[in-house]
């Protein structure tokens, strides 16, 4: 007696997985994308907020903070980079929170909306 083939079994096995690889290739890129983009924001939140601090320059704080969001996106409105205080007096705290809305690269979910927050002591 003949043993059934098992030509097409790799085939079928193969097109019964690929869309579960696909989802977790495509939902680590996701992931990636979406972390960078917290830390870069957070980072570039602090960079702002050092510079309010320091020089107690509210345009120049919001101008670095988007400087250095640049390699999330160029067009960061200044209307979503906001102070909590345009006049920072020693020792009270000043705080910069940018946001941005992350679109995804696959459309399956998003966009999300993400911000960074850095708060630091005036005068230094």
């Amino acid at each position: 007696m003949r043993e059934p083939s098992e030509r097409g079994a790799a085939a079928v096995e193969f097109a019964i997985l690929l869309p579960l690889l696909l989802m977790l290739v495509l939902g680590t890129i996701e992931f990636g994308r979406a972390y960078n983009t917290q830390i870069t924001l957070t980072n570039a939140a602090r960079d702002g907020v050092r510079v309010m601090a320091i020089a107690n320059d509210p345009d120049g704080a919001k101008t670095a903070a988007k400087n250095a969001a640049a390699s999330v996106s160029t067009t960061i409105p200044t209307s979503d980079v906001t102070l909590s205080t345009n006049v920072c007096s020693t020792g009270n705290q000043v705080t910069l929170t940018i946001k941005y809305t992350l679109s995804t690269i696959t459309g399956i979910a998003g966009p999300f909306p993400m911000t960074g927050k850095g708060v630091m002591l005036c005068g230094g």
